[in-house]
């Protein structure tokens, strides 16, 4: 199975309706560790049973995204806005509004623990 195959597959198959569930009740919500080296904090908050954070960054995006812990790749687009790795299509205002927008299209998933982002 090919890696994006692979990577996507617990999300469609509980989009195909694999496990009735797995939209309709998100784990509980995980405290996450402090982020070393992370800047200021944007946001962290509670998001449908998962804690999204945001941290300014010295990165390309100038943020950086954590769900329950774990980091989401983040692009900033020229005209400001943001695509993630989970909704690399379609682009959002903010920060928050990524990070709201990938736990919508992830649902029970969790992200990668050493997710890098490559593009």
């Amino acid at each position: 199975m090919s890696g994006t195959a692979a990577a996507l597959r617990p999300m469609l198959t509980a989009r195909a309706g694999g496990d009735a569930t797995a939209l309709a009740e998100p784990p509980a919500a995980v405290e996450a560790a402090p982020v070393p080296g992370a800047g200021a904090a944007l946001f962290d908050e509670v998001y449908r049973g998962r804690r999204i954070q945001g941290f300014s960054s010295a990165g390309d995006a100038g943020v950086d995204i954590r769900i329950d812990g774990r980091a989401l790749g983040v692009m900033r687009r020229v005209d400001g806005s943001f695509i993630s790795m989970a909704n690399h299509y379609q682009p959002f205002p903010t920060a928050l509004g990524t990070a709201r927008a990938a736990v919508d299209q992830i649902g029970r998933a969790q992200l990668s623990a050493n997710a890098e982002h490559h593009h």
